[in-house]
């Protein structure tokens, strides 16, 4: 797979996402390299990116690995988002602009067209357009930065199970690009933090290599209200919230 040398550390984390490479793992640059068809330059430069990130930790002795986060800080993912979708949505009713507005609806009226016909997998694309959509029209590159940065995490972290009721949730959708439009910050800000709440309650930890992790990893699978004692632009679908 050869792909341009900007975008490796995208591949590679992607990968990390999908489970491409196991949680501690070793990430060599040679083998990266080969992979992405690209030299060793590019690799050691995505890297060094992503264990910024927190998807990589360098080892003495074994060099770059994939990160083990631990429940806590799985759990510290959820509640920032929490906190932080909400004041993008209350920002996006301050600083959207026309074009926003015309995706996000356009982005509501397939969501809620797919919700009525049960398309979960349409569905889970419309979802993380929307989300991107919506923290880009907070017109905040800092706040955008980290929505997206916590959504590849938490999808790395967690499984999602699908909304009870869809059509419910893409009504939320609706009822916040509603508040954006008439510039309700505070009812923006509040159907947001009511969304993602809900949607919070769906997610479930992964297991590394889909056995129970030792100390430091993730470990067993429960509901997220015990754990929360608690690629790229607009059109990137690979994030579901």
């Amino acid at each position: 797979m050869r792909i341009p040398a900007h975008s490796v550390c995208t591949a590679i984390r992607d990968d990390i996402v999908a489970g491409v490479y196991e949680r501690g793992s070793r990430l060599t640059e040679e083998l990266l390299a080969r992979r992405y068809g690209v030299s060793r330059v590019p690799v050691r430069e995505a890297l060094r990116t992503l264990e910024a990130e927190g998807f990589v930790v360098t080892r003495r002795h074994a060099g770059a690995c994939v990160a083990e986060p631990t429940e806590q800080e799985a759990a510290d993912l959820l509640e920032m988002r929490m906190l932080l979708e909400p004041l993008g949505a209350a920002r996006a009713a301050q600083r959207r602009t026309e074009a926003h507005l015309k995706v996000l609806r356009g982005l509501v009226r397939l969501g809620q067209e797919r919700a009525r016909r049960g398309n979960s997998e349409d569905l889970r694309s419309l979802g993380g357009w929307f989300h991107e959509t919506l923290a880009q029209a907070s017109g905040s590159p800092a706040l955008t930065s980290t929505l997206a940065q916590l959504r590849h995490k938490i999808a790395w972290m967690y499984a999602v199970e699908a909304p009870a009721n869809p059509v419910e949730s893409w009504a939320e959708h609706g009822g916040i690009v509603d508040a954006v439009a008439r510039g309700d910050s505070d009812r923006a800000r509040t159907i947001t933090a009511l969304h993602t709440e809900r949607a919070t309650a769906a997610h479930r930890l992964r297991f590394p290599g889909g056995q129970p992790g030792g100390p430091g990893a993730l470990g067993a699978v429960e509901r997220t209200d015990r754990v929360r004692t608690s690629q790229h632009p607009v059109n990137t679908p690979s994030l579901r919230h």
